[in-house]
Formats: C-alpha cells, structure tokens, sequence
C-alpha cells in the first residue's frame, strides 16, 4: 500500500508535557504536506486518576472548541477530533456515551501508560521490570485490545523502556500480542515519538525506547494493519 500523507497521534499542551494548541498542529501539517491530521490528547478522564499527564474535565469542552475551529480554519486540511484513552473497564460508558455519542469523536485510541499490579498501578515509565511484570502488561494490552473501544493500539511495543532485555519471554509476549491483533482485526501503531527520546542501554546494547525493532521484525511474520504516527508533542514534530 502506498504511504499517506496523515497522522493520527498528537498532542496538545492540555496534556501538561505538550506545547502548542490544535491550530498551531494545523499549520505545520500544511507546511509539511499533510492532507490529514487527527488530534488526539491524552483524554481526560472522570475521576481525574493520573490528572498530571491529561487534561482537565473542565478543559474537554475548549478542547473539543479547538478542533472545530480547526476545521473551519483550515478546509484544506481533514481534522479529526481524537483521543489516547487508558483502558479500564470503569472507563467504558464513558468513552462510548461522552467522547462518541455525545461529542461526535470520530477516533480513539489505546494506550497502556499503567497497569494493574498487586493491588495498585505500575506506570510504564518508571518500571524495571521482571518477567512477571512483562506478562501482566501483555494480559493487559490484550483486555485494551478485547474491549472494543478503540480504532487502533498506540506504542505495543513500550514494554521496551521496562522490560530491557530482548530473550525468551519479550518474544512469547510479543508473538501473543501479534496474534491478537491479527485476531481482533485491530491496527497497532509504530510510534515515531521514541525516535526523539533520548536511547538506553541493553543487554543487546544501546538501542531506541521504541520502536523496539525486534517486535516489528517479529510483526513482520503477521497479517496485520500498521499505521506510523509521529507521536507529535510540539508543533514542529
């Protein structure tokens, strides 16, 4: 299939590690000859669990003003109101009712930033992970994938910043996540913000956070959708 000139994955600074507003995405997609630019923040959420990394409740409606505006600015550009969602079941009427129904989201996609882990959340970030870890993330990503909420898998391969080593186990839980996207009909995403990120050191050397290329070599073996995004948390990303 040919390349298309799109992205699907940005942030705006109602995230509170972006800078920028949809209009300012807008222009420099045009000056970089994109024909479609859907936003996508991190979503705000009713408890306001995580609220250091996602938008308020209270700035959902000015978000959503935006990408209107957006679109009546920049006819020459298709803008798409998205969202990058955090799975928990708790959370699904209200990605349903709120972002689809009620506000005409046209997108969303999953994430897994966090984890359930004994009795508490694990964020992806700050993980040095063992192999029982790596598995609970893997069972994880695969209720994201199962719930049906979501257009598309953002960043599979992040176990990567956690988990260092490239053996046995990141194999066996790459192969399982290949063959439910594959299953489920559902695109994963190879997430071009890890290129910007500083690298780390494993077992097998220095390597990128991400994409991690061993799971896309193994991606490779599956007949299954890939969209690349570029991850943008500033304008000129």
């Amino acid at each position: 299939m040919p390349w298309k000139t799109e992205n699907y994955h940005t942030h705006t600074f109602r995230c509170q590690h972006a800078s920028g507003d949809v209009e300012d995405y807008c222009q420099a997609a045009l000056e970089q000859g994109l024909t479609l630019l859907g936003i996508s923040d991190h979503s705000a959420l009713p408890d306001h669990r995580w609220s250091q990394v996602r938008m308020t409740m209270a700035q959902l409606p000015g978000y959503c003003a935006a990408i209107d505006a957006a679109r009546e600015k920049f006819p020459q550009l298709t803008v798409l109101k998205g969202m990058e969602c955090e799975y928990d079941p708790a959370y699904a009427g209200f990605y349903r009712e709120e972002l689809r129904e009620r506000r005409g989201f046209d997108y969303l996609i999953g994430a897994v930033h966090y984890l359930p882990w004994q009795g508490d959340w694990a964020e992806l970030y700050k993980g040095n992970w063992n192999a029982a870890q790596l598995h609970a993330y893997t069972d994880y990503m695969l209720a994201t994938m199962s719930s049906g909420l979501f257009d598309f898998i953002a960043h599979p391969d992040a176990f990567g910043v956690a988990y260092l080593d490239w053996d046995a186990e990141t194999q066996a839980c790459s192969r399982t996540l290949l063959q439910a996207a594959h299953a489920l009909d559902i695109p994963l995403e190879i997430n071009a913000y890890g290129l910007r990120k500083p690298e780390l050191e494993s077992p097998q050397g220095r390597r990128r956070k991400y994409p991690l290329l061993p799971f896309w070599a193994l991606a490779a073996e599956y007949d299954i959708a890939v969209v690349v995004n570029a991850d943008a948390h500033r304008p000129q990303d």
